[in-house]
């Protein structure tokens, strides 16, 4: 990842989705330093997820609450060199409405990565900063590369994506290991715990009976899956994977499509970057959709993932899924039919 801002609450551009459509954006919510995500709990309020270590609300009014609704910033790592580090995901449960747990991706002061639950407390706008529970930790090698979205799937799992852990070129060949937790989407239940964790493996995970592989893997071969969804009407998992000097691509698998292989580092997008020690091609799944650094119009360098719309007001969107490039200031469409 490149230093990514906040989609549809600080890009301020029109164009043309296809030359029927025109789309206009107006600023709705401001004044946020270095947001990195927006989720929702199921009710009018929008939590914005700054880098530093806070979750603030955005209210149905474009207000935003004048307390944060979780203050972390203890536990994150310091992130004023600029670096890709901090507070990078969020996910309400989907019980959320009756047991008040969210789950929050970071990196601690020791520069690895948690994922922790926390609760809500007797105050619905304010979180309880004492209630951490630590459900997994992983090491991160370098400061950049550490994915850290965070959705919960129609099957209730929670899904987590994790980048190669840094440095250029995947060095260390992590995100064709499935010794380790780099370079993929892991899945697990965090409803059960089992063998000492706060968390359970899916028995249907796909490499749950390879005693070589990480139980907790669900996809794999990703660089820096800095956003990724899940198409509310079918399931489909996109994933938006950052490029390393030339492509930006998005992958598109459906729900049931466990233990996919995207192919970093031995492809970019479907440009050829290192095939040492590379599985057979035949094995890998390419990119639904990729674009290039110099391409036509601006220079770009980073894609953000976005969503599939999927709504009853602006229905000629439905079924497009949008994204965002962080050096062009550019939103973009894709019409995967």
């Amino acid at each position: 990842m490149k230093y990514t801002c906040l989609l549809f609450l600080s890009i301020f551009y029109c164009l043309n989705v296809y030359s029927q459509l025109d789309i206009d954006i107006e600023s709705f919510g401001s004044g946020f330093d270095k947001p990195v995500g927006i989720k929702n709990a199921g009710d009018s309020r929008l939590f914005i997820v700054e880098q530093d270590g806070y979750i603030q609300i955005l209210n149905d009014d474009g207000t935003t609450s004048l307390t944060p609704f979780l203050d972390i910033d203890n536990l994150v790592v310091d992130i004023s060199a600029g670096d890709e580090r901090g507070l990078l995901g969020l996910a309400f449960h989907p019980n959320y409405s009756s047991n008040g747990y969210f789950y929050v991706n970071y990196i601690n002061l020791s520069g690895d990565t948690v994922v922790s639950r926390f609760s809500v407390s007797a105050n619905p706008d304010l979180a309880d900063n004492t209630s951490e529970q630590i459900i997994i930790t992983y090491a991160q090698p370098y400061p950049n590369h550490n994915g850290g979205d965070m959705h919960f799937g129609s099957d209730g799992y929670l899904y987590i994506s994790s980048g190669d852990g840094g440095n250029i070129g995947d060095p260390d060949d992590n995100s064709q290991n499935l010794q380790n937790l780099l370079g993929t989407i892991l899945r697990i239940d965090v409803n059960n715990t089992s063998g000492g964790n706060n968390y359970a493996i899916p028995p249907d995970n796909p490499f749950v009976s390879d005693p070589t592989s990480a139980d907790e893997i669900w996809v794999f071969g990703l660089r820096n899956p800095w956003k990724f969804s899940f198409d509310s009407l079918n399931n489909n998992l996109w994933i938006a994977d950052v490029g390393q000097w030339t492509v930006e691509e998005i992958n598109m698998i459906s729900s049931s499509a466990s233990g996919t292989n995207f192919g970093w580092r031995c492809y970019e997008g479907s440009s050829t970057y290192n095939l040492t020690d590379c599985p057979v091609i035949n094995t890998l799944t390419f990119p639904v959709a990729e674009y290039t650094h110099n391409g036509s119009g601006n220079f770009k360098c980073s894609i953000t993932g976005g969503y599939v719309h999927r709504g009853s007001i602006n229905t000629d969107f439905n079924g497009y899924y949008f994204f965002a490039d962080y050096c062009s200031n550019e939103i973009g469409t894709i019409d995967f039919d």
